[in-house]
């Protein structure tokens, strides 16, 4: 199995993305500006800490996060599952989160 076949497999431990999951995108302005998934919130890692209460109120409704390469959007879902998050999800990269929802990639 090659790296991107695994990306989207789905096995026991990988939860199933609801189609009403609120995406984030946690990578700077500059990132964000240059291409993002279509509906995609953007809650950038450097104020999460600050901001993902007001922005993300509802702990059970399903999160998927991304980034460049998955790592910081890994240290996001980490966070948000230490503060109570029920369905936190590391969506990886910004390509692979608009290939599996099927939303196209917005530029501003």
């Amino acid at each position: 199995m090659n790296w991107l076949s695994h990306l989207f497999s789905s096995d026991a431990n990988t939860p199933e993305w609801d189609a009403g999951a609120q995406l984030v995108d946690v990578r700077s302005g500059g990132e964000y500006a240059s291409g993002h998934v279509d509906g995609a919130l953007h809650l950038s890692l450097d104020r999460f800490v600050q901001n993902h209460a007001a922005a993300l109120p509802d702990k059970s409704k399903q999160i998927i996060l991304y980034c460049q390469s998955g790592a910081r959007s890994g240290q996001a879902t980490q966070f948000l599952q230490q503060q109570g998050y029920a369905n936190v999800i590391n969506g990886g990269s910004a390509g692979a989160v608009a290939m599996k929802t099927n939303r196209r990639i917005i530029r501003s």
